[in-house]
């Protein structure tokens, strides 16, 4: 039984049966559509450059000649874990014996006056997305509150099609939580480059209305930023509810281990609503990421049909805006150094986070090389040569040949 049938709950499906798992599987999703893909809906989707067919995880009869029913705009409302049964929101109920919790994250909503007005957006599923692409169009004001990579991608599609965009964030740089200094200025000056406008320092009063249509956003220094639509984009929070209500160990997402296992050992979770160990780092995060997503789905698979557990994996995102792809490879947990390879000016630079000498992390944009030598490093946890490291006439794969070497 997989409760979620967002990009984790289909994907896990489908490795169970490449692992081999024989017996039923039902993947219970509240949306009425198959698993699909969300990054590209603050991209490709809402600038009208990708079909549902395109988002799919797999064709949309893959599910049946697989041996897998779905139970599509069903939730799960109640779970049994003497019993080891799911009740479904029509009343139904299903027995199993493993359960794989799927049930993603959902956006944070924002605490203040007028939040709920029409024309308050939020971005995580096709609905949302439509929703957000039905009223971009030439010269409308979009107010976006969050300088995060949602918050970014949508402004770069919201000026792709001629929609005025301006991003609104409390902290004083972009991307403040996730990303060096270095970074943030690179995609500060990309998006002012191109037309958006940023608010930076700047807490969010209120947002104000006309016949129940928002129509500003109230700050705290006392400015108002006119707008025809908000799209509220603060973080998200994890639908862990029914596994608190099931006394499952949570912290801010369902306590897993490294078979995807939570306190109850019939019971697994992935994905977005999970709070994981991460090996390489001494510690435990909650990740929200594809990647993460895939790889919690093969630890369950693994664990449920008896196979050995993957080796774990250096976490890793990416974002697309405009013509620049930012991969990030692991996390600047602890970190005390950052050195730069390469030149933002050009618009091809990686950003290399250090501990004791040893990378946990990297930003590359537009720098595969980068970043793809930047994961060896990571899960190497050897010291590298910094002099090299920062060098670019030295190949990547040197530094990272080098590193071995010095450390055999």
């Amino acid at each position: 039984m997989i409760v979620g049938a967002g990009h984790a709950g289909g994907a896990v499906a489908a490795q169970l049966r490449q692992f081999g798992f024989a017996g039923p599987i039902t993947l219970v999703g509240e949306e009425a559509y198959p698993p699909y893909q969300r990054p590209p809906l603050s991209k490709a989707w809402l600038k009208g450059e990708a079909g549902s067919e395109t988002l799919l995880l797999r064709p949309a009869d893959y599910y049946a000649g697989a041996g897998i029913e779905l139970r599509l705009g069903a939730t799960a409302t109640a779970l049994d874990r003497e019993g080891r049964a799911v009740q479904l929101s029509d009343g139904s109920v299903y027995p199993y014996d493993s359960l794989i919790l799927a049930c993603g994250a959902r956006p944070r909503t924002l605490p203040v006056p007028g939040a709920g007005l029409d024309g308050v957006l939020a971005l995580r599923s096709i609905a949302d997305a439509d929703r957000l692409k039905a009223v971009l169009r030439p010269g409308l004001r979009l107010a976006i509150i969050g300088g995060g990579y949602i918050g970014l991608e949508v402004a770069a599609s919201a000026r792709h099609l001629g929609a005025e965009a301006t991003v609104i964030e409390r902290e004083s740089r972009l991307l403040a939580r996730v990303a060096c200094p270095e970074l943030s200025a690179f995609y500060a000056d990309t998006h002012t480059a191109r037309g958006v406008r940023f608010v930076l320092g700047a807490g969010v009063e209120a947002l104000t209305g006309t016949a129940g249509q928002v129509c500003g956003v109230a700050l705290s220094d006392g400015n108002v930023i006119a707008c025809d639509a908000v799209l509220v984009g603060v973080g998200a929070q994890p639908n862990d509810e029914l596994a608190q209500a099931a006394g499952l160990a949570c912290d801010s997402g369902v306590v897993v281990d490294l078979e995807a296992r939570t306190s109850d050992p019939a019971i697994f979770a992935i994905g977005d609503m999970t709070r994981r160990p991460l090996p390489l780092y001494g510690c435990t995060w909650r990740l929200e990421s594809v990647p993460n997503a895939l790889e919690q789905g093969k630890q369950a698979a693994a664990a449920i049909t008896g196979r050995p557990a993957p080796a774990p994996e250096v976490p890793w995102f990416w974002s697309d805006q405009y013509e620049f792809k930012l991969q990030i490879a692991g996390l600047p947990i602890a970190a005390d150094q950052v050195l730069i390879r390469g030149n933002a000016g050009s618009g091809r630079f990686a950003a290399f986070h250090l501990r004791s000498g040893a990378v946990v992390a990297v930003e590359a944009v537009n720098a595969p090389q980068e970043f793809m030598a930047g994961k060896l490093l990571i899960a190497s946890q050897k010291p590298v040569d910094v002099a090299q490291l920062v060098d670019t006439g030295v190949p990547m794969k040197e530094v990272v040949a080098s590193s071995a070497a010095v450390c055999a």
